[in-house]
C-alpha cells in the first residue's frame, strides 16, 4: 500500500512521495517573497547590536576585576615622622614588607614590626624575622583604576572569590539557557528577546551601583541569564528567517561581531577606568535592541509550526513589501500555507520540552555529541580567554591580540563549512586548538612570549570552533525544537565556561593541570563530533522525525561506505561520509 507523505521543511522544498511532485515548503516561501531581500539584509545587520554587547559582558571582568600590584599595609605606620634621615621610599618599604624570589614586595605578608636593620643588609635571607597576613588590608598600585579587587579586597585568601564572580556568573547563562530556550520555543523569539533584554537593562546597571560584593555577583547572575535569552533569540529569529543558501554567510557576519565587541570592550575599557561606569556603559546599551526588537516580525517558521497561520501570513505579507515583492505576498493565505505546511503542524507539539531532545535514539545520539562539542569549546575557550594577566603585558594590548586572531580563523572556518562541511571543520578545529593547549605545558614558565603564542592560535581555533557550532546546531535540530536544542548547547558550554574559572583555582596548587585539562577535553569532543551527520547545503527540517529520518538514512549510507572503502584515515573517511551525506 502506498503511503502519500508531504514532508515540509523551514529552508527546505516540500516533495510529495507519492506522485514524486514537488510542492512549495518555507524555502520557497522565503524565495517567493524575496529571498535574501532588504527585510533580510536589515535583520542580519541588526544582529551586530546583541552580539557585540553580549561579547562585553562575557569578557568585562577581564577589566572590571584586574588585579593591580598590592602589598600589605604596613603595621603601625600612618606618617613619615619616624623615617630616618636619607631613607628612599623603595627603601621604606622593605623594613615593612619581606621580599619575595623575585624581589619584589611579598602580596600577603609582612613583618610584624618595622626592622630598620635591613637598611643596612643586602637582603633578609639569612635573618628569621616574624611575619603576619595583612591585619590591616592593602596597598594598591593607584597607577591601576578601580576594579573589583581593589574595592573589595579580593587577594590573597580571598583571590579565589575573583574565579567564582566570573563562575557565578556563566551559572546564570547556564539556567538562562533552560529558561528562556523553553520559554522561546513556547512563546516565541520576539517575546524572549525583548523581555530579556529589559532584564539585562535592570541588572546590568544594579550590578554598576551593587553596594558589595554578594549584591555584585547577585546582579551578575541574572545578567548571565538575560545574556542567554538574548541571543539564543535574536539567532534563532535571524536564521529562520534567512534562506538556506545564506545561512553560513549570515552565521559568519554573527561571529564577526563578536569578535568585533571584543575590540569594542578593549576601547571601552581603556578609556572608563572606573569599573562602576564600564559596567553601567555596556548595560544600558541595551536600550537600542529593546527599541528596534518592537519592529521585527515573529518568525513565521515558528508561527506556522505552532498552528499561528494567520499570524504568519501576516508577518510573511509584510517581508514581502519590504522585499518588493507586494503582489506575490498577497497570493499567500492561511489556507495556501495549511496545505503546503499540513503534516508538519500537525506534528509539531504545542509545548515543546527539554526530554524531546532524547526522544528518540537519532536525536539522542545528535543531543550527546553536540553538547559535548559546546561544554569543550567553552570550557577550554574562557578557559584561554579569562586568564590575560598571566602573560604578564599589558592588558589591553593582549585582550586586542587575542581577539584579532579571531578574525582569521574564523574566516577559515567559515570557508571550510562551505567547502568541507560543517562536521570535518568542527573535528579539525577542536584538534588543532589541544594541541597547541597542550604544548604550553611543556614550554618553560619563563618564556611567556611563546606560551602567549601558542594560546592565541588555541583561543582562535575555539572561536572558529564556535561559529561552526552556532550555525550547525540550528541545521541538526528541528523547528518543534530547534530553540531547546540550542540552549542545550549554550547550557552545555556555559557549563563549561563555569568550570574554567574553578580550574584556575586547582592551577594554583598545580600548575601543569590548567593546560591537561583545557587541553585534553577538545579530543574528547572532536572525537564525538565525527559521529554526527553533515548538514552543509542540507534544508532546516521541521519535525523530529524527518530529523530521525534523515539519521537512519546517513547510518544506512555510512554503513555502506564502511563495508565498500578500506581505512583511510579519519579526515578522508569523513569527507567521504560529507559526500555521500549531501546526498541524503
Amino acid at each position: 500500500m502506498s503511503v502519500c507523505v508531504c514532508v515540509c521543511v523551514c529552508g527546505g522544498a516540500s516533495v510529495n512521495r507519492c506522485s514524486g511532485e514537488s510542492t512549495m515548503g518555507f524555502s520557497e516561501l522565503l524565495h517567493t517573497i524575496g529571498g535574501m531581500g532588504n527585510f533580510q539584509i536589515l535583520q542580519t545587520a541588526l544582529i551586530m547590536f546583541p552580539t557585540i554587547l553580549i561579547t562585553c559582558h562575557n569578557f568585562l571582568q577581564n577589566f572590571t576585576a584586574m588585579t593591580p600590584e598590592h602589598h600589605c599595609r604596613p603595621v603601625n605606620w600612618t606618617n613619615g615622622s619616624q623615617v630616618p634621615g636619607g631613607v628612599r621610599d623603595g627603601d621604606l618599604l622593605r623594613v615593612f614588607i619581606p621580599l619575595d624570589k623575585d624581589q619584589k614586595p611579598e602580596r600577603c605578608l609582612r613583618f610584624s614590626e618595622p626592622h630598620w636593620q635591613i637598611l643596612n643588609l643586602n637582603g633578609t635571607s639569612s635573618l628569621n624575622l616574624d611575619t603576619e597576613g595583612c591585619l590591616d588590608g592593602w596597598v594598591y598600585d593607584q597607577s591601576v583604576d578601580s576594579s573589583i579587587v581593589s574595592e573589595w579586597d579580593l587577594v590573597c585568601d580571598h583571590k579565589s572569590l575573583k574565579s567564582i564572580a566570573q563562575s557565578i556568573y556563566m551559572t546564570g547563562q547556564l539556567v538562562g539557557a533552560i529558561i528562556f530556550g523553553i520559554f522561546s520555543d513556547r512563546y516565541g523569539r520576539k517575546r524572549v528577546l525583548q523581555s530579556a533584554t529589559v532584564q539585562m537593562i535592570a541588572v546590568g546597571l544594579g550590578a554598576a551601583c551593587a553596594p558589595g560584593f554578594p549584591a555584585y555577583c547577585a546582579f551578575r547572575f541574572l545578567s548571565g541569564m538575560a545574556m542567554t535569552g538574548i541571543i539564543v533569540a535574536s539567532l534563532c529569529l535571524t536564521m529562520e528567517w534567512t534562506p538556506t543558501q545564506r545561512r553560513t554567510l549570515v552565521n559568519t557576519y554573527a561571529m564577526y561581531m563578536i569578535t568585533l565587541g571584543q575590540v569594542i570592550l578593549s576601547g571601552l575599557a581603556y578609556f572608563i577606568r572606573q569599573w562602576r561606569w564600564l559596567q553601567g556603559t555596556v548595560s544600558v546599551t541595551y536600550v537600542i535592541i529593546l527599541l528596534y526588537s518592537w519592529g521585527l516580525p515573529e518568525s513565521a517558521c515558528w508561527l506556522v509550526t505552532h498552528n499561528k497561520l494567520d499570524m504568519a501570513v501576516k508577518n510573511l505579507r509584510a517581508v514581502a513589501r519590504l522585499n518588493g515583492r507586494k503582489e506575490q505576498g498577497r497570493k499567500l493565505t492561511p489556507e495556501v500555507v495549511s496545505f503546503h505546511m499540513q503534516e508538519d503542524t500537525a506534528a509539531v507539539k504545542e509545548s515543546p520540552f527539554f526530554l524531546d531532545l532524547f526522544r528518540t535514539p537519532g536525536l539522542c545520539k545528535v543531543t550527546c555529541c553536540i553538547a559535548l562539542g559546546w561544554f569543550s569549546a567553552g570550557f577550554s575557550f574562557y578557559g584561554l580567554a579569562l586568564d590575560l594577566q598571566k602573560f604578564g603585558f599589558n592588558i589591553y594590548g593582549v585582550q586586542m591580540l587575542f581577539t584579532v586572531m579571531d578574525l582569521p580563523t574564523k574566516l577559515l572556518a567559515g570557508l571550510s563549512m562551505g567547502y568541507f562541511g560543517r562536521r570535518i571543520t568542527v573535528v579539525s578545529l577542536l584538534l588543532l586548538a589541544s594541541c597547541m593547549i597542550l604544548v604550553t605545558t611543556f614550554v618553560p614558565q619563563d618564556m611567556n612570549t611563546f606560551q602567549m603564542i601558542l594560546c592565541l592560535f588555541g583561543k582562535g581555533s575555539l572561536a572558529g570552533c564556535f561559529s561552526c557550532l552556532y550555525l550547525y546546531t540550528m541545521e541538526l535540530f528541528p523547528t518543534e525544537i530547534r530553540q531547546i536544542g540550542m540552549s542545550a548547547g549554550i547550557f552545555s558550554t556555559r557549563l563549561g565556561s563555569l568550570l574554567a574559572p574553578l580550574i584556575y583555582i586547582l592551577g594554583s596548587h598545580s600548575p601543569v593541570l590548567q593546560p591537561v585539562m583545557f587541553g585534553l577535553m577538545p579530543i574528547l569532543a572532536a572525537i564525538a563530533a565525527s559521529f554526527l551527520t553533515e548538514t552543509n547545503n542540507q534544508p532546516l527540517l521541521d519535525t523530529i522525525q524527518e530529523t530521525e529520518k534523515r539519521m537512519k538514512m546517513a547510518h544506512d549510507k555510512k554503513r555502506n561506505i564502511s563495508e565498500n572503502t578500506t581505512k583511510n584515515g579519519l579526515v578522508s573517511l569523513l569527507s567521504e561520509m560529507t559526500k555521500v551525506e549531501g546526498k541524503v
